[in-house]
Parts: structure tokens; C-alpha cells; sequence
């Protein structure tokens, strides 16, 4: 699948302030509102703040720190990033995740599939120039059929989907996440931190039971942690969510982060057609002749006219 390049589009600058002292480089392994945990060569772990009210970093993030106190510390730079996965709403920008190749997308029969959530987090990836993956946990369950069903259009769309229980066996998904910086993502209660602790039984991740009442899980990660697998394989844990908000995509990047609709864009009758009412619309035409699945170009339509 082709890959677009992706430029940093978010305003964070690169140089934090300026520091005359001596300065390490680190990268973020945690990240805690305005507080980072920062891993040194060395392996040691110094508590970071950045200087005033300066934040705008995420884990994964690589930094230049100036030692404080003993296990404290100051990041001064941000060194450039090659990727960043960040969601955004009208009023703000929430940082997820920098430095990472892969997005692994965490599904399960259970809580139910939910679809917007997985065709958001895909364009974002898209976006991002990030290679994603479809993992759907819990194979176990009697469920799964229906929800392998769901998930049949994504892989004739080119998606890998990775299937396994984190439970049971991860063998299935591990080849996936080998030489890979990946970043988990997905709803709650869909068993990120049970994968986490089954990959690294160290990482002591607390695992909440899933509420079936509510049909969702509880946010049982609260800050975004990056855990190592081996020296060329790293695995990044965010917190649940529910949505992932893509205020910061304009229609352009829209209908470019929908993978399918890119051999019919420049074939519509008009050329700022929207995709959505226009007459003379080629990716309507497509998605009437079944070459575009309704669901994903319904789920398009609505991020378009929420803009």
C-alpha cells in the first residue's frame, strides 16, 4: 500500500528554550500531563518538567534533558520527529504518540466493535504516513465470526489483520510487532493492558475487569507508557478511548486518508466536490457499483459535515 509523505502539520516548535548547561539525550517513555519520564543511553530514568508552562510532547518523543537533582531533570530540546499520532477536536490538539512506525489498532468481539472508531484511527495513520494494523484480541470468544466478518473489507482494502487471544496466544500477532515501533490504540476494555503484561509480564499493567453491563471497559491506562521487547522492538500503551477526533484533517486530507477513495479522486464533475450531495461524483458512482464499501464512505461523509 503506498505511503504518503507526511509533514509535521501541528505548531509545536522544535526548540523548547535555550540552556547553557550540559545536555543529555533521552526519549520519553511516559508521559503525565506536564511531568515525562525520560530514558537516558544508560538506561537510568530521570522525572522531567519542561521549563514554564511549555508541554506539547509525547511519548516516544526524543529530548535533550539538563540533570536537576538526583532522578530529576529539565527538558530543554525536542529533537525532530518522523512521525506523530495526534487527535484533535475544535478547541485542542491531544498528543499520542512520536516516533512510531506502526499503529496497531486494538479490536475485540467484545466490547462490540466500533467501526467510526477504527476508520478514524486508520485515516489518522494514513495522515500520519504511519503503517497500521488491525489486532483483534479475544479470538476465543463466540463473537469473533461475526466480528471477522466486519473486518473482511478492510483486509480486501490492503489492512493486515492480525487475529490471536492475549490470554491464550500471542503468536499470531508477535512477527507483527518485531523491529516495529508500535503504538497501541483502541477502545476501552479491549485488552491493550492484558497484551502489554502477556508481552512483558514486568510491565505489572493494571488490567480492570470489563464491565458487560455498560459494554465498555474502564480506562484502566491513564497515561501513554513505551515499553521495550527487545533492542529493535518497542511497543507504546495509550489510554482507552472512545472516539479519536480528526478536527485537524481539512476535506483534502479527508478523502486522501480514506485509502480506497484515491483512483477515482480528479474523476468528479466538479473539481471541490465534497463526496457527499454532489451530483456528478465519481466516488459515489464507485460506492454504487461496489467498489467502495457504503459503511466506510457513509463513515467519511460524517467527519466531513461535522467540519
Amino acid at each position: 500500500m503506498k505511503r504518503h509523505a507526511h509533514k509535521d502539520r501541528s505548531t509545536h516548535d522544535s526548540r523548547l528554550t535555550a540552556h547553557d548547561s550540559p545536555q543529555l539525550r533521552g526519549q520519553i517513555v511516559a508521559s503525565f500531563g506536564r511531568r515525562y519520564l525520560v530514558e537516558l543511553p544508560d538506561a537510568s530514568v530521570l522525572d522531567c518538567v519542561t521549563r514554564g508552562k511549555r508541554g506539547s510532547l509525547a511519548c516516544g518523543d526524543r529530548v535533550s534533558v539538563v540533570f536537576r537533582t538526583e532522578g530529576q531533570g529539565v527538558i530543554e530540546t525536542l529533537q525532530p520527529r518522523s512521525t506523530l499520532l495526534y487527535r484533535s477536536d475544535a478547541v485542542r490538539q491531544k498528543l499520542v504518540a512520536a516516533n512510531v512506525t506502526q499503529i496497531v489498532i486494538v479490536a475485540a468481539p467484545l466490547p462490540a466493535f466500533h467501526e467510526e472508531l477504527l476508520n478514524r484511527c486508520l485515516a489518522a495513520a494514513e495522515h500520519g504516513g504511519i503503517t497500521a494494523l488491525i489486532a483483534l484480541n479475544k479470538s476465543d470468544l463466540p463473537q469473533t465470526p461475526g466480528t471477522l466478518s466486519a473486518l473482511e473489507p478492510y483486509r480486501k482494502m490492503g489492512y493486515r489483520v492480525a487475529v490471536f487471544s492475549a490470554k491464550r496466544d500471542l503468536a499470531p500477532l508477535v512477527p507483527y510487532l518485531k523491529g516495529q515501533t508500535s503504538v497501541l490504540v483502541g477502545q476501552s476494555g479491549v485488552g491493550k493492558s492484558t497484551l502489554i503484561n502477556a508481552l512483558i509480564p514486568a510491565a505489572s499493567v493494571r488490567v480492570a475487569e470489563l464491565s458487560v453491563a455498560l459494554d465498555s471497559g474502564r480506562h484502566t491506562t491513564t497515561h501513554a507508557r513505551l515499553y521495550h521487547l527487545d533492542a529493535a522492538s518497542h511497543i507504546i500503551d495509550s489510554p482507552g478511548m472512545q472516539e479519536f477526533g480528526l478536527h485537524h484533517l481539512d476535506a483534502s486530507a479527508l478523502e486522501q486518508a480514506f485509502v480506497e477513495f484515491r483512483p477515482f479522486l480528479g474523476q468528479c464533475r466538479f473539481r471541490d466536490c465534497r463526496h457527499v450531495t454532489e451530483p456528478g461524483c465519481a466516488i459515489s458512482v464507485a460506492c454504487a457499483e461496489g467498489k467502495i464499501n457504503r459503511m466506510r464512505l457513509e463513515s467519511y461523509r460524517g467527519l466531513v459535515e461535522k467540519r
